[in-house]
């Protein structure tokens, strides 16, 4: 079978391009998409670092790396929260906020653009197509656990 007919290479190369595109764009600010999608996934409130990598795909020392970082550019405070001592807790600081709100308006800028040209029917066959891969996925990764 040629990669063409493959679904993983359609989703790769997609992912890919839209990859760097976010790169290049993030570059202007110093960024990366990785420290971007950190950046969005930052409440007001704070978030715990734990929950964290988990929503973004990241490996726990991946994200420590970049938590360290953010915070000696100065775009993110640590704090231990102050009811249970185990947890820290994640902040954006008035740097982190601009940074978050440059990565916001380049993901809120492409979604627009995509919903232009392609329309918002097709991108729902494209969402239920992608959320039953999703369940497949999971469904096979699951019975692999149970072996």
């Amino acid at each position: 079978m040629k990669a063409e007919k493959t679904v993983d290479y359609h989703i790769k190369t997609a992912w890919y391009a839209i990859s760097r595109m976010y790169n290049s764009n993030a570059s202007k600010a110093d960024m990366s998409m990785a420290v971007g999608y950190v950046l969005l996934n930052i409440d007001k409130n704070g978030t715990p670092a734990t929950k964290i990598a988990p929503l973004l795909g990241l490996e726990p020392r991946s994200l420590t790396r970049m938590l360290k970082t953010l915070e000696e550019k100065g775009w993110i405070r640590r704090e231990t929260d102050r009811t249970d001592k185990r947890v820290v807790n994640v902040f954006l600081t008035e740097e982190g906020k601009k940074k978050r709100d440059f990565a916001r308006q380049g993901v809120l800028e492409f979604n627009d653009i995509i919903y232009q040209r392609v329309g918002e029917e097709k991108l729902q066959v494209f969402f239920d197509v992608m959320k039953e891969i999703q369940r497949l996925v999971d469904a096979e990764n699951a019975s692999l656990r149970a072996e």
